[in-house]
């Protein structure tokens, strides 16, 4: 009986624990929220204010450009881009309202938030989309070379269909890949441009299209593959540039990282 006693007993303490600590779990979060409320507000407060004095220095500059001495208009670019640069790349950038998911999202998607709420899991992203481009680049080089080598030494100059389709059907993965992986950078505030996701989606298109090429054989086999062959020559082509690419903007973002921490160090 007393045995049975003690478990009452043990199991009220462990549900008044609980209470205390639900209590104090909403106490937290309530004032977590709170503060993160009147942060976002000065947030938005200063993002106008830097668009409303980009556009005054804007105006002065053209009604009467020797207001400005070049000393101070060079001062004030340099702490405009110092302010942007911290808002726009640093944890700021988490506090202001995020793009519109769009319907290619929401299409594959659904209504789920892919907003990161910390930078470093923002900077995470577009280095794994980096590096993804980066495998990829190499896959687009080497499928084509590949069928090109194998048509002039195995096939005896004509390609057979199945594994000129299976590297069209990989296409179509990539630009979608490509195309959902960049509409969640531009989620989480990358400045990706909309025609380079655009083209990505005629991308696409293209591919899906390309599956649907009768891949004629023999007799005269060459010049029934004339546009196959063409179309892998250029994606040799494409593949080379990709990389070149890809190298210039890795460098580009290591660049804007490390300004932004030299910035919030200044």
């Amino acid at each position: 009986m007393e045995k049975a006693n003690e478990l009452v007993e043990e199991a009220a303490r462990l549900a008044e624990q609980a209470r205390e600590v639900q209590d104090a779990a909403a106490a937290l979060l309530s004032k977590t929220w709170n503060e993160e409320q009147a942060l976002r507000q000065r947030a938005l407060a200063l993002e106008s204010d830097l668009k409303r004095l980009r556009s005054s220095v804007d105006s002065a500059a053209k009604k009467n450009p020797a207001v400005l001495d070049p000393k101070i208009s060079d001062k004030i670019e340099e702490e405009l881009y110092r302010a942007r640069c911290l808002v726009s790349d640093g944890d700021v950038a988490s506090l202001l309202p995020s793009k519109a998911h769009g319907r290619f999202l929401k299409m594959f998607l659904g209504p789920v938030n892919v907003r990161a709420t910390r930078k470093e899991v923002q900077l995470k992203v577009k280095e794994e989309y980096n590096s993804y481009r980066d495998r990829t680049a190499f896959l687009f080089l080497l499928f084509p070379c590949t069928l090109l080598l194998l048509r002039s030494y195995i096939w005896d100059g004509c390609f057979p269909a199945l594994p000129v389709q299976l590297y069209q059907a990989w296409l179509l993965f990539l630009y979608t890949s490509l195309a959902l992986r960049e509409n969640i950078l531009r989620v989480n505030g990358s400045d990706i441009r909309p025609w380079w996701i655009f083209h990505h989606y005629c991308a696409m298109l293209m591919a899906l299209v390309s599956l649907t090429w009768e891949i004629k054989g023999q007799p005269d086999c060459a010049n029934k593959q004339k546009g196959v062959q063409l179309f892998l020559v250029w994606a040799m082509m494409q593949g080379v540039a990709m990389l070149l690419q890809n190298r210039y903007q890795r460098q580009r973002l290591y660049t804007r990282i490390a300004l932004g921490k030299s910035m919030e160090s200044a």
